[in-house]
């Protein structure tokens, strides 16, 4: 492994290995320290929650000492049992022989009147309780009223005449569950904590039973263990969010990982920038979209060839795509860098691995050829020119053609600036002479400076005096390729997008429907009979869905990159019979050429 990498990848595995220490020792700490909080919180309102219970069944410690004082009778029960209700209880009630005949309140508790000692549900506790003098619970059980309840229930005992202890019945408090331990909960929640409180189902079993909880679960908490009579409780505690305080970790974490990362990413940059400083200089020498040398980088390469093998020769061709203006402006320049991008690989697959190899701007690229030189050399570059170069463009493979100069060093330069100079002129002669070839500089050629050769095609076709357009010269599948303004002006299509999203980019739809046909068949039957130019008149579709009657003069030409293609110009019909009715005749000749095609 090398050191940019090995030395930064040993800074971060130390710096991780110290991090976790760091955060598993101080998380320990943390974790301890709210085991103890919480250890105390659960036995403090652990013990006030069992207070609060006991509070809450002393009211049938009340009872039970008035029935004793008044050898079992309790002529004012009701306002007994007014005078010691309070908020955390549902009701107050005395079961005499174990069976319920006094409720207080009365209303909505009738259905509490039951046998406790004969009722299934309740049976086999009450006897527990009366047998083994013992207070019990029960609970929690859902409240007619609604939340829910916790019955306590106090066997009483008096003597007869012979002094001989006989059991009366129960005392009973049905308590609200939470409302009895409410404040001590309250405390909890706002304190942080989840809780919850358990008890034994029955003195005698050691499953027990969910009082109240929280709503959170419970992971690992601790418990304060207490008895309230013979049933034995449970209160449980922990925090909110865990034994793990997660945001201090995280924030320790992050907070060393940032060091230690950028600890090691200095380290890194340190020791790359001592290893790749030439690395730089040389991407800063490259063009970004073909991958091969740019502008500067390769001059600054072919002057240091040159000067340093001064008696070695040397090959310089320059080279561009013909009409590459056509290409931008019919597919757009997205697939104007398909183009350049192809060139590029074609090139890096067809010259030997020690040419260089350099893109000098838009769509000219230069070439430097060491130890190839003569009849070899123009065989090379030459096949190069010929060989087939394509772009894709939706699913399509479309040629494209090049013009390639070349000068030969040292036999008419004596520098790398004069070689590059005579390749250039080299090409520009190829270009006067009609583009698609190859040719080496001979003496007598003037490096002229280049100028631009001819107008583009927007320029020509927005300054032409009339309604424009070219489309694919094909019977089955015509492809709308170009319109002028001064066409999309006289149909009212507000550019070619909509043009040819209205037409879906085929000539035969700009024809009205009913004229289609035979409008097509006397263009292609005038074609086939060897007439390439003709006059039509049929009316044209308008982005508005009217027409408008035109006359059309369209020639058909082949064209290396699109092979058969129409060039049409049209003509309004109305405004020529406007301002040339006197002119405006059917000749003989105009009428032999247009026999057949004008359509009314």
């Amino acid at each position: 492994m090398k050191k940019k990498t090995l030395v930064p990848f040993i800074v971060f595995l130390l710096g991780i290995c110290l991090i976790s220490f760091i955060v598993y020792k101080t998380n320990a700490h943390e974790e301890k320290q709210k085991h103890t909080t919480a250890q105390l919180n659960a036995t403090t309102y652990g013990e006030r929650i069992k207070n609060e219970i006991t509070d809450g069944m002393e009211i049938t410690d009340v009872l039970k000492q008035i029935l004793i004082s008044e050898n079992g009778e309790l002529n004012q029960f009701d306002t007994i049992a007014k005078n010691i209700m309070s908020d955390s209880i549902e009701s107050i009630q005395l079961a005499p022989n174990g069976v319920v005949t006094d409720i207080y309140p009365a209303e909505g508790n009738e259905a509490g009147k039951i046998d406790l000692l004969h009722d299934k549900d309740r049976q086999e506790i009450s006897c527990y309780a009366r047998d083994n003098h013992t207070l019990i619970t029960q609970g929690p059980f859902e409240l007619k009223q609604g939340s829910y309840g916790l019955a306590v229930r106090n066997p009483v005992y008096l003597k007869d005449n012979n002094g001989q202890e006989y059991f009366w019945g129960f005392t009973i408090v049905i308590l609200r569950v939470p409302d009895i331990f409410s404040n001590s909960i309250s405390a909890l929640s706002d304190f942080g904590y989840e809780y919850k409180l358990s008890k034994t189902v029955t003195p005698w079993d050691n499953t027990y039973e969910v009082v109240y909880q929280s709503d959170g679960s419970m992971i690992h908490p601790v418990s304060y263990d207490f008895t309230i009579g013979e049933e034995n409780w449970k209160f449980e505690v922990m925090p909110e969010g865990g034994w793990q305080n997660t945001a201090f970790i995280a924030l320790t974490s992050g907070f060393f990982a940032s060091i230690v990362l950028l600890l090691s990413g200095l380290t890194r940059v340190w020791l790359v920038s001592k290893e790749n400083k030439n690395k730089f200089q040389i991407l800063a020498r490259i063009d970004s979209l073909t991958n091969i040398y740019n502008r500067y980088g390769f001059d600054e390469l072919a002057e240091k060839m040159i000067s340093e093998n001064p008696k070695a020769h040397f090959i310089a061709a320059f080279l561009d795509i013909d009409d590459f203006k056509l290409i931008n402006d019919i597919y757009g320049h997205a697939y104007g860098d398909k183009a350049l991008k192809s060139l590029a690989d074609n090139m890096k697959a067809f010259f030997p691995s020690d040419a260089l190899l350099g893109r000098n701007g838009g769509d000219e690229f230069c070439i430097l050829l060491p130890n190839n030189v003569g009849e070899a050399a123009a065989k090379q570059l030459q096949q190069f020119t010929r060989i087939p170069k394509t772009f894709s463009c939706n699913g399509k493979e479309h040629p494209f053609y090049i013009s390639l100069g070349y000068a030969e060093y040292p036999d008419f330069a004596s520098n790398c600036s004069q070689l590059m100079r005579c390749a250039d002129a080299a090409l520009y002669e190829v270009k006067l002479h009609g583009k698609n070839g190859c040719m080496a500089y001979k003496e007598g050629l003037q490096s002229r400076v280049r100028k631009q050769l001819g107008f583009a095609l927007k320029d020509i076709s927005e300054h032409l005096p009339g309604a424009f357009i070219i489309y694919r010269a094909d019977k089955k599948e015509d492809e709308l390729f170009y319109a002028n303004h001064e066409f999309l002006h006289m149909t009212g299509y507000k550019d070619m997008e909509e043009l040819f999203r209205l037409t879906k980019r085929s000539f035969r739809n700009l024809i009205r429907e009913d004229e289609r046909q035979q409008i097509e068949s006397s263009i292609w039957e005038q074609i086939d009979n060897g007439n390439e130019n003709d006059y039509i008149h049929f009316h044209l579709r308008k982005a508005d869905g009217s027409y408008l009657s035109v006359l059309d003069h369209g020639r058909i030409v082949e064209n290396q990159q699109y092979g058969r293609v129409f060039y049409v110009m049209f003509m309004d019909w109305k405004d020529m019979h406007i301002h040339y009715s006197d002119k405006f005749s059917y000749s003989d000749k105009f009428s032999k050429r247009t026999a057949g095609n004008i359509i009314n």
